[in-house]
């Protein structure tokens, strides 16, 4: 979990009001902030991944004023729309980083203190929905120091310019080697021949995404007016990231100028808030609670939501940086912060039972056991995916696929209805890290059908240089003989993309298929950029060990 140090004075002051610093604490746990530490004016707090609004003390001061009473509703934010400030976007940039969002934030202030908040609060989101830069990189930027318009664009690794916190002019590959920036994050462009660069209208180096910005552009105490720009390889990440910087320095007293975005198909970042119709009936079955509509939305606005009664129902506005709220159930956690959690009464439940665990539960744990005890390590994947991952990039029959009706993100459209492609994507990202790499999962899989079909899958892959179909064909009959003395037979197979031919086979257990075991197609692997030798095996659980 992210840890943040915050200053209870500043955080006073950013929340006005007579407000006490035991009024502040006893708040704080009621955000999902759990306080680490305090040291005289300092407290560390542990905050959620799913809540970087609350990453510097101005998104924390934003959600204390709303449960203290002190400001409710959304935080309004109106865009100009001048048309001074554009960036155009080149076609070379599609294979490579495709998307850029941005803005520009006016006439604020910001302290030392500030600017330090300000890149905290950047670096967490670089590692969790930026995922290490890979989705999104952030770049902030002294506006006053630039020539607009800007090109969003490609250059060779021989481009040179003066990097952040430097006095000296360096290639690119200098810089991946010389900063710690290059060398912490140069993994994510590999050996890419053409590097995405951002510049200005008079070919000043702006930044190289998602590496490190110009030292020309450094933000300072200085600084009045800031370019925001985010860049990245998924649309929906790079949008969320804007939101929480945009949501951050409005609270800090900026405002905000429209930058046009263009080509490629990129378009001016709109920051539309969202609306979730609420049915109130979930108040009440989920906490126990018969309350009014108008105090529902009461809650919902100490939250700072906005809503409005529509009929016999709650329209609750959305605002754009508060993704982690998906639907219904989300809202209600918001009205029972907003109610207070210590006024919910607790009750007993209307009957008692003695639990214990399923066949399924008991083993599934058998197998996990065997598995760590040699030496693999489990990987735990949502079963929603995208097709990318699971069809397109292994080459499988996406024939029977299952897609979700109204998904937030683009990884996740459809119901998984293997474990394997999620293990090799899980494979290429740790593409950085030493050899052998040994994972296994046991989850659930879908199937087509009416309700559809789950079942329960077991998976297991290895990796690096001399692993190979008969080392994996030993670890799956040790997991099976050893807990449930099941034998298997195998007996080569030809139809199967994702395997090499020759080296695959199907699994059976009384002459019942279960499942596949085989060497990874080297084509398969290239398209994960996976460097070794991967064999793997996949059988289904549900029917063989338990029902």
């Amino acid at each position: 979990m992210p840890v943040i140090e915050l200053n209870i004075s500043r955080i006073r002051k950013l929340v006005s009001g007579n407000v006490s610093r035991k009024q502040i604490l006893d708040v704080l746990p009621f955000l999902g902030l759990d306080i680490e530490s305090e040291d005289g004016d300092k407290i560390r707090i542990e905050y959620s991944p799913n809540r970087p609004d609350y990453s510097t003390e101005f998104g924390v001061a934003l959600g204390l004023q709303g449960l203290l009473g002190i400001k409710k509703g959304i935080q309004k934010t109106s865009i100009k729309k001048k048309g001074k400030f554009a960036i155009k976007v080149d076609s070379s940039l599609t294979k490579i980083r495709p998307y850029v969002t941005g803005i520009i934030a006016k006439n604020g202030t910001l302290d030392s203190d500030d600017i330090q908040q300000l890149m905290w609060m950047q670096e967490d989101l670089h590692d969790g929905i930026g995922r290490k830069r890979k989705k999104s990189s952030i770049g902030l930027h002294d506006a006053d120091k630039i020539s607009f318009p800007l090109t969003y664009t490609t250059t060779s690794r021989e481009h040179r310019f003066v990097p952040l916190n430097s006095n000296t002019e360096q290639t690119i590959d200098e810089i991946l080697s010389n900063t710690e920036q290059g060398q912490n994050y140069g993994w994510v462009i590999e050996n890419d021949k053409n590097i995405p660069i951002i510049l200005d209208s008079k070919q000043n180096t702006i930044s190289f995404p998602p590496i490190i910005n110009s030292a020309l552009t450094t933000v300072t105490s200085n600084t009045k007016n800031i370019l925001i720009e985010v860049t990245g390889i998924d649309k929906d990440s790079v949008e969320d990231a804007l939101s929480i910087v945009v949501s951050t320095l409005k609270m800090a007293g900026f405002e905000f100028e429209e930058l046009k975005i263009s080509g490629n198909k990129n378009s001016t970042p709109q920051l539309k808030d969202r609306t979730i119709i609420y049915d109130p009936k979930f108040t009440s079955e989920i906490l126990g609670i018969d309350m009014s509509l108008s105090n529902m939305v009461a809650c919902m606005k100490k939250c700072r939501l906005d809503a409005s009664v529509k009929g016999k129902k709650i329209a609750c506005i959305i605002p754009r940086y508060r993704f982690d709220i998906f639907g219904p159930m989300d809202l209600v956690e918001e009205i029972a912060l907003g109610y207070g959690i210590a006024n919910i009464e607790p009750k007993l439940s209307p009957s008692t039972t003695i639990g214990q665990k399923n066949d399924i539960t008991i083993n599934t744990e058998l197998i996990r056991k065997t598995a760590v005890g040699l030496g693999f390590l489990e990987a735990l994947n949502s079963s929603l995916t995208s097709k990318k991952i699971l069809y397109n990039m292994t080459k499988r029959n996406s024939s029977e696929i299952i897609s979700v009706l109204d998904s937030k993100s683009q990884e996740h459209t459809i119901l998984r209805d293997s474990l394997l492609p999620g293990l090799l994507e899980n494979l290429s990202k740790n593409i950085h890290e030493s050899y052998p790499q040994k994972l296994f999962e046991s989850g659930v899989v879908f199937s087509k059908g009416k309700p559809i079909h789950e079942s329960i899958n077991l998976a297991v892959i290895v990796a690096y240089k001399d692993t190979n179909y008969s080392e994996l064909k030993a670890i799956m009959q040790s997991l099976l003989r050893t807990n449930f003395k099941i034998n298997t037979k195998t007996k080569t197979s030809k139809n199967q993309e994702l395997f090499v031919e020759g080296r695959h086979a199907d699994i059976f257990v009384n002459e019942k298929k279960i499942g596949e075991i085989g060497e990874i197609n080297t084509k398969i692997l290239e398209t994960f950029r996976i460097r070794t030798s991967v064999a793997g095996f996949e059988i289904k659980l549900s029917g063989l060990i338990f029902d």
